[in-house]
């Protein structure tokens, strides 16, 4: 088993840390909050992470993990994977300002024939860019990309459907392919560029999908049909497949907007007109004024109608369930939206506690109390257990019966016997009442 650095312990740094040490590597995670690095060295992990915190702790008392502050317990250390941020420039450009200063102060600690894993998104180039910041001939640079879900984060790292190893130098590529082994996933050995652009590639393609699925929602809904049925004939295609294919406020969190944009700017670069990709982010952006203009209709009758004053309850703040990530929430962006408009808004999400306001939204502490006095509710993310809510409830203590469900998540039965007027996204028939 290899003795490795992780530097970063943000949700790819601290899950890949922790995945490691579960199978059997011995890992530091460096961090340069040391806040953080004393939460973890005491067992608490403040990500929202199914099994992570079990993992950390698990670590911590085998002795296979370790945090720090300092990049001093590195010296002579033979492998270090970088999990660093490259959030989007205002350029649109992946800023790797944070990776590339970690880069210049390895070069002196790293051992001979050390290997540095570029774990974190970069852009094609980064590797062999890497390479000259470590002024070291003997250190080689791999591009080990991640491909994690927020959520299933750690389902994802310890049963990978792939892992790509992106490496000019055979040995070291076996290197970090050995840290795999264990999963029994397959490899892909690639060159650095492949690598790098794999991961861009297919959060791209990703997004476009979802992107599709919003434009052929709103298409059903002008010729009066359903896009849930016209989704499920899709998905049984094995060349489509089901994931990604249901409608929603549109894609946003901390991967998906950043990677679409920078690869728009790689391929710009490139001399590459890459339009379908364009048009994907512009529909994306187009689908929260969709969502809004149909909150509107919902709330006024009519798609010019003011929300000025309107008390409007927001069930999902994330951009996802299974997060308490706010980066990039479809969600956020549409509240922002109506509170421009005027709007009054509350908010809740299981994700989010401790915060009394996320941007305009008041926060609640609980789903009743987002319904109160409420001209309308807007589910805006697809946690399951909001189809558990007790609707009879909320429909009593709201000032009108107005459901906008973004995420479709609620079916006639979870609204039976309530007299909400529920309207979906990419359905053909109007909303009316459910049965009593």
């Amino acid at each position: 088993m290899a003795e490795l650095a992780v530097i970063g312990a943000g949700y790819v740094g601290l899950t890949s840390a922790a995945c490691l040490a579960r199978l059997g590597n011995s890992v530091v995670c460096v961090d340069n909050d040391p806040s953080k690095v004393d939460y973890l060295l005491a067992g608490e992990v403040g990500i929202a992470e199914p099994g992570l915190p079990e993992l950390v702790r698990e670590g911590l008392s085998s002795g296979k993990l370790t945090f720090t502050t300092s990049l001093d317990p590195l010296r002579g250390i033979g492998m270090v994977m970088l999990c660093l941020p490259t959030p989007m420039a205002a350029d649109g450009h992946a800023d790797l300002s944070v990776l590339e200063s970690v880069l210049g102060s390895l070069g002196d600690l790293l051992g001979r024939d050390g290997v540095v894993v570029l774990k974190s998104t970069v852009p094609v180039g980064t590797a062999e860019r890497a390479a000259e910041l470590l002024c070291r001939a003997d250190v080689q640079v791999v591009g080990n990309p991640e491909f994690l879900r927020e959520g299933f984060a750690v389902e994802d790292f310890l049963h990978p459907d792939r892992i790509v190893v992106g490496a000019a130098d055979q040995e070291a590529g076996d290197r970090v392919a050995a840290l795999y082994a264990s999963t029994g996933a397959p490899v892909l050995r690639t060159d650095p560029a492949s690598a790098e652009l794999a991961k861009y590639a297919s959060n791209a393609f990703l997004a476009m999908k979802v992107s599709y699925v919003n434009v052929l929602a709103e298409l059903c809904e002008r010729l009066g049909a359903e896009v849930a049925e016209v989704a499920a004939v899709m998905g049984l295609d094995d060349r489509i497949g089901p994931a990604f294919l249901s409608p929603g406020p549109g894609w946003g969190g901390s991967c998906l907007p950043k990677d679409t944009s920078a690869l728009l700017r790689t391929a710009e670069h490139a001399g590459i007109d890459f339009a379908m990709l364009r048009d994907a982010v512009r529909a994306n952006a187009r689908q929260q004024a969709v969502i809004v203009r149909k909150i509107r209709c919902a709330v006024t009758g009519s798609a010019s109608g003011s929300l000025a004053g309107a008390r409007i309850g927001l069930l999902g703040l994330t951009f996802k369930a299974g997060t308490g990530d706010l980066r990039h929430s479809p969600a956020l962006a549409i509240a922002d939206e109506l509170a421009r408009a005027g709007a009054v808004l509350t908010g809740y999400d299981p994700g989010v506690t401790g915060r009394d306001k996320v941007g305009p939204v008041t926060v609640a502490g609980d789903p009743t109390l987002v319904a109160k006095e409420a001209d309308a509710i807007v589910v805006l993310t697809e946690w399951p257990e909001f189809r558990d809510l007790d609707w009879a409830q909320l429909a009593a203590v709201a000032a009108r019966p107005v459901l906008v469900d973004t995420r479709n998540l609620l079916d006639a039965r979870a609204l039976a016997g309530t007299p909400f007027l529920r309207t979906g996204v990419g359905t053909g028939k109007p909303g009316e009442p459910h049965p009593r």
